[in-house]
């Protein structure tokens, strides 16, 4: 039978931490491919594994955590999720400029940090309640016409828009695509951003809204 526990790259310059989020990632499912503890490292790590997942420090020696998530990013097959102490503002509009698809603080509860990274491979992007303010009002505004959000889309990213319009899941557009599943996650988290939409659910609502308009 095939294993279908997610893959996940670590990456972080304090071992003791990658310990930790092993040690929780593991008990949640999750199968750990690789470690880096520099942001150069964590690079390799997802070239080399191409994981469903990179969870990257944002403050790394040897290539940033935000730098990491620009190159990683540009691979277009792994989500990226930044975990980290720092609450500051530009920390993170940089990991979201970046392509980061959460935002996770280290003092989190270790036990919701599978359920958070299970949540951004069903198409959702992750962020703290006490940050999320700093995440919306720096939001960019999107045009709307008859209310519905009309945002650009790559090719790709309107192919999958289509299926999840439809009502397709993730395995079945994936399939249809010729496309890993990981991927196919990626591009609906990227498509529920730049909807501005709150989840997967809310994205297939307005993506119906936005075809019923003239």
């Amino acid at each position: 039978m095939t294993d279908k526990r997610p893959r996940v790259v670590i990456a972080d310059d304090h071992g003791y931490t990658r310990a930790g989020v092993r040690s929780a990632l593991e008990a949640a499912g999750f199968d750990v491919c690789a470690e880096a503890a520099t942001g150069r490292q964590a690079v390799e790590a997802v070239r080399a594994t191409r994981p469903d997942i990179a969870l990257l420090d944002v403050h790394m020696p040897d290539g940033s955590g935000i730098w990491a998530a620009e190159q990683i990013s540009a691979l277009g097959a792994t989500a990226i999720v930044l975990l980290t102490f720092s609450r500051d503002e530009a920390d993170v509009l940089e990991g979201l400029r970046a392509g980061a698809v959460g935002y996770l603080l280290k003092d989190m509860d270790p036990d919701r940090l599978g359920t958070s990274l299970r949540n951004v491979l069903a198409g959702e992007i992750v962020f703290p309640r006490s940050l999320m303010s700093k995440v919306v009002s720096n939001l960019p505004v999107t045009p709307r016409t008859h209310g519905v959000s009309r945002p650009e889309l790559t090719a790709r990213e309107t192919e999958v828009a289509a299926r999840l319009r439809a009502g397709a899941e993730t395995e079945a557009i994936a399939s249809d695509l010729s496309m890993a599943s990981g991927t196919v996650r990626v591009h609906i988290a990227n498509i529920v951003k730049k909807f501005g939409a709150s989840d997967r659910r809310e994205l297939v609502a307005l993506l119906r809204r936005q075809a019923s308009d003239p």
